[in-house]
């Protein structure tokens, strides 16, 4: 079935997300369908997803944006099969520089340029949207999601599960990256990773989505206590140690958090309702984000502009005219000095 993530509602008002359809998996072990290889693999991935962000953080700590090339989709869904009045399906588009300005898909807002910086056309495929991506791979799930790790050999989609393709950059790349010893996902840590995922992303990763999504009030109060509990534990944690899982040392687990948390005042606060707290007003949330902006390569990965472009105008329900709220530039308060390197 042809849906968005707006359409993943259970009977009570409650956000319930599906599961990723595309699981393979790329590895070094010898007669492996997807191997390792140089120039193989793309991304398609939005500057505004988190999802899609975690893919490419990880891509620059190791450094592998020789290794594994990426297009940015444009931040405002647009109508994915324009002219066929049946289908009203939106969803990522590619940006086509030198084209007309959009709206949104009800006719309003903006004007939005056809392209923010980075936005291309598709070099791979040659489609219009990412919708079209997973047609040419014979997608039978219909959500048409980023990011997408594809294989330019076999033409296909290997997968569009970020969690598990930002420990394919972690660990199958090796051999190419420019950084091969940093590894984010360390064996004798993955117990205390995983353990730390399995609350972080039902209240926090998800839990914003589930307070802004919420179609009962019974479901939002449901989800915004979730939520405010677990900030509150991520506060504490930093507090006392440098990152959530492992003391002094970073691992995939922040990430997963830092994207979220790198969203949270400029968007969720406001979008989706989540102001019970702020990392704006969090010393210890804020000066750890401040520490991963400034690593080598994440804040190139950073696009506020089309973060807060995209949710602000892509939802017509949520947000009729797409208005984007000013805010008071969170991404400045990034660049300035942390102390985590005492901790």
């Amino acid at each position: 079935m042809v849906r968005t993530a707006l359409e993943e509602m259970c009977k009570d008002g409650a956000f319930t997300r599906k599961d990723a359809a595309w699981r393979d998996w790329i590895s070094r072990e010898a007669g492996a369908k997807f191997a390792p290889e140089k120039n193989r693999y793309h991304l398609f991935v939005a500057y505004a997803c988190p999802w899609a962000h975690r893919t490419l953080m990880v891509r620059a700590l190791k450094g592998l944006e020789d290794v594994i090339s990426a297009t940015v989709v444009h931040p405002t869904w647009q109508n994915t099969k324009p002219g066929v009045a049946e289908d009203n399906h939106s969803g990522w588009v590619f940006g086509n520089p030198g084209s007309k300005n959009l709206v949104n898909t009800i006719g309003l807002g903006g004007p939005f340029p056809a392209a923010y910086p980075d936005n291309e056309p598709d070099p791979i495929t040659g489609s219009n949207n990412i919708r079209e991506v997973y047609e040419k791979a014979e997608d039978k799930d219909g959500k048409y999601s980023v990011p997408i790790l594809w294989d330019t050999k076999l033409k296909t989609i290997v997968s569009n599960e970020s969690s598990e393709i930002i420990r394919m950059f972690n660990s199958e790349f090796t051999e190419f990256a420019a950084y091969p010893d940093l590894d984010l996902y360390p064996g004798d840590e993955r117990g205390k990773i995983e353990a730390a995922n399995k609350w972080i992303y039902p209240n926090i990763n998800n839990g914003v989505y589930r307070c802004g999504f919420a179609t009962s009030q019974e479901a939002y109060d449901a989800a915004i206590d979730d939520l405010t509990k677990s900030f509150d534990r991520v506060d504490s944690i930093l507090q006392s140690q440098r990152f959530i899982t492992a003391g002094d040392k970073m691992t995939l687990a922040d990430v997963r958090l830092f994207v979220t948390l790198l969203r949270f005042d400029e968007v969720y606060v406001v979008y989706f309702k989540t102001n019970t707290r702020s990392v704006t007003h969090t010393p210890a949330i804020l000066n750890y984000c401040r520490e991963i902006y400034q690593m080598s390569g994440v804040k190139d990965t950073v696009s506020m502009e089309q973060i807060k472009a995209h949710y602000y105008t892509s939802h017509p329900t949520l947000n009729h005219f797409s208005i984007i709220p000013r805010g008071a530039d969170f991404e400045r308060l990034l660049q300035q000095p942390h102390n985590r390197e005492n901790m």
